[in-house]
């Protein structure tokens, strides 16, 4: 009943300057992602209000041939995960899941570190626990997700004793392409006005 979010959401997708061109001059989507690792599972992920960071993560990967691509999002039917009852479903589907491997003798996927980092970016088990869900769900003929959106805590501590970290974000991943109503680029503040 409560999973339908009644706004719009901005969200900003880094990208190399290739897809940018194709999406925003060539009137094309984005791909989803569809990798093993991707912590909310298959689809088109976005940093919801967050342009910074976008940027951040587009320069690292990118370098010289960075680009952000803003996009205007209506979440629709949100498997929202800062919602208590989602949790509970996700809950339950990583419990399915557990039982469909140790049934099948195989080894359940795990969340990994790299690098010596110690955010858990490579997400496998949380990929596969979500993917399990979105399964379950259409086989039992429940409404699909159209999106599916968390907060992710990564970096640093921001001093001494703190639980906010310096790179969270929430984050979103979009599985319908008809939730994106429409892509932008994103323009800088003009300085000779306030922000409303």
């Amino acid at each position: 009943m409560y999973n339908k979010l009644p706004n719009l959401v901005l969200g900003f997708h880094g990208c190399n300057t290739s897809v940018f061109e194709k999406v925003i001059l060539d009137n094309q989507s984005l791909d989803f992602s569809k990798n093993s690792y991707d912590w909310l599972g298959n689809g088109i992920y976005f940093w919801e209000q967050n342009l910074e960071r976008a940027v951040e993560w587009a320069k690292d990967r990118y370098k010289d041939k960075y680009a952000v691509i803003g996009a205007v999002i209506d979440l629709g039917n949100c498997l929202n995960l800062t919602d208590n009852k989602n949790i509970d479903i996700v809950r339950k589907d990583y419990n399915i899941l557990v039982q469909r491997f140790e049934l099948a003798n195989l080894p359940l996927p795990k969340n990994k570190n790299i690098k010596g980092n110690k955010d858990f970016l490579i997400r496998e088990l949380d990929c596969a626990v979500i993917e399990c869900l979105h399964k379950r769900r259409k086989e039992l003929c429940l409404p699909a997700f159209d999106s599916t959106r968390g907060m992710f805590l990564e970096g640093e501590d921001i001093y001494e004793g703190s639980g906010f970290k310096s790179k969270t974000h929430i984050q979103i991943c979009v599985r319908n392409p008809n939730c994106v109503k429409g892509y932008f680029t994103p323009r800088d503040i003009n300085q000779d006005y306030p922000m409303p």
